[in-house]
């Protein structure tokens, strides 16, 4: 049932309409949902950007350009409002003319970090939201915010880090993205760039290598303005299939009839590029017909 906080604040539980469907599959969710504004459209997908808040200028530009690319495309973006890279996230989502959605450590109503009140209200005025599991008037405190984490990743189809260090918070919301099913994406920087540590990492550990906008926007099998017909582009053709292919595998074993399904080939294309992933040592065989990142 819907509970009514105030005029602008509702709460939403578990066994409402309204809750997020793509919430409700995970035993981890809040009973209750704070919310200001509105939920992302169950319909539409959704890809959460964030990073470090103490991020680069090459950090701050490249959440800022993915985040406009994807929401340009129709994907709501989800991100924590907290300064650095989700802040730009969230302005590169709007400029895309998409609403974008927050989740808080804080009640709904506590505009954390400070700083943000204008970003807080342009996301509402632009016809966003702002969500949390935390009663309104609840202040940030530390423990709010690895908890907010598991929100963020289960609203979102795709999780993409844009900048994080070796320990840095991102590196929980991506392990909670994982455990729920969902694909993670990084952005690599400079290998001796501390703040890229984390994304490469990741990359190591399997994640899609976010090289350009159009890498997500293939995996949620989205078409762009720059998918036209040129010689150049006939000429990556193999490229592009072979990396959709390995965008259908992580670190969990896929077999051959789940990436046909996915791409839409033939199984017998799906087999020669499974080959040629793997003799690039990009793939493993770790079963019969099943294969993994290396």
């Amino acid at each position: 049932m819907k509970e009514s906080i105030s005029e602008n604040i509702r709460c939403i539980t578990k066994d409402d309409p309204e809750y997020p469907v793509k919430m409700k599959q995970y035993p981890s969710m809040p009973n209750k949902l704070y919310v200001k504004g509105r939920l992302p459209l169950a319909e539409k997908p959704a890809v959460a950007v964030i990073g470090a808040r103490m991020c680069s200028p090459y950090g701050r530009i490249q959440a800022f350009r993915y985040a406009k690319v994807l929401s340009e495309a129709g994907i709501q973006i989800i991100s924590g409002m907290a300064l650095g890279i989700d802040s730009e996230g969230h302005k590169g989502a709007l400029e895309g003319k998409m609403p974008t959605f927050a989740v808080l450590g804080s009640g709904v109503d506590v505009c954390y970090p400070r700083a943000n009140r204008k970003l807080y209200e342009r996301i509402l005025w632009e016809g966003g939201g702002v969500i949390s599991e935390c009663p309104p008037g609840t202040q940030p405190m530390p423990w709010c915010f690895p908890a907010r984490n598991r929100i963020i990743s289960a609203l979102a189809d795709a999780v993409l880090i844009v900048e994080a260090k070796e320990n840095s918070g991102s590196l929980i919301t991506a392990g909670f993205a994982l455990e729920q099913g969902k694909m993670v994406y990084a952005i690599p920087g400079a290998v001796t760039d501390a703040l890229s540590r984390g994304c490469h990492k990741l990359i190591y550990d399997g994640a899609g290598i976010a090289y350009s906008p159009e890498i997500i926007l293939e995996e949620l099998e989205i078409c762009t303005k720059t998918d036209i017909k040129s010689d150049e582009k006939n000429d990556l053709g193999l490229a592009s299939d072979l990396n959709m292919v390995y965008s259908c595998l992580d670190l969990r074993p896929k077999n051959v009839d789940y990436i046909v399904r996915k791409t839409g080939f033939s199984p017998g294309q799906v087999s020669n590029y499974l080959i040629e992933l793997m003799l690039q040592g990009l793939i493993t065989e770790c079963g019969k017909h099943y294969y993994t990142r290396t």
